[in-house]
């Protein structure tokens, strides 16, 4: 990644035509040939951009104390973004490499994890049957059984909403009919049920439980530990 800060003024052309005044402003160019431009402000987002792939060519361009000319050529559309640079303040290249990926902590797969580890959270005498309990329209996020020996489908959700409730109904059905199983209730679970989701769930028998992700991971919170 080139990373620079100048003083610049930047025109888009393409389909519209677009202008940013001479001001200090962040450029990044990335490996993957993308050229953005920001302002101290607005977060992540760029004032403007051009994605890849496009082709970046610096000219040398002394006219009323500009330095430099950078434009930005889109390969396809031709779509271009001009650069007109006054002074630069900051020039530097990083090598970044392989980026890891982001690794989101709370999703529904570790939601299933902790509750199946810790199935007595839903009761005393709980027990797991097993997750990604299959069924021919797809797994049961947990399979278990509560304290009268009863099974019990569990769907899990970090925000739960109608189309939750209606998975675990079809859910339902089907196993309803293994006379192994059956008579199989439901358990919605999530950290978060929406209020439509609630009232349909409570409609069709199935109980409702909101699930504290940090209670179940034992983390102390408020001088209290889960």
């Amino acid at each position: 990644m080139r990373l620079v800060i100048a003083r610049c003024s930047v025109d888009y052309v393409g389909r519209l035509t677009a202008h940013l005044p001479m001001a200090p402003r962040l450029i990044l160019i990335k490996a993957d040939g993308s050229v953005s431009v920001h302002a101290d402000d607005r977060a992540y987002k760029p004032l403007n951009w051009m994605n890849p792939p496009c082709t970046l060519r610096e000219e040398a361009y002394d006219d009323q104390g500009m330095v430099a000319k950078w434009t930005v050529t889109h390969g396809k559309s031709g779509e271009q973004l001009i650069l007109t640079i006054a002074e630069i303040l900051h020039d530097s290249s990083h090598e970044l490499g392989a980026d890891p990926g982001l690794r989101k902590d709370g999703v529904e797969a570790h939601l299933q994890e902790l509750l199946a580890e810790h199935i007595t959270t839903l009761g005393d005498g709980w027990s797991l049957v097993r997750r990604e309990y299959p069924t021919a329209i797809g797994p049961v996020d947990i399979l278990c059984r509560d304290q009268a020996n009863m099974t019990v489908a569990v769907e899990i959700k970090r925000r739960g909403e109608i189309d939750g409730v209606e998975q675990l109904t079809r859910y339902l059905e089907l196993l309803n009919r293994d006379p192994l199983l059956a008579p199989v209730r439901g358990i919605f679970a999530a950290q978060e049920i929406k209020p439509q989701a609630r009232v349909l769930a409570i409609d069709r028998g199935i109980e409702c439980v909101t699930l504290d992700y940090d209670a179940l991971r034992g983390i102390e919170r408020d001088g209290t530990l889960f």
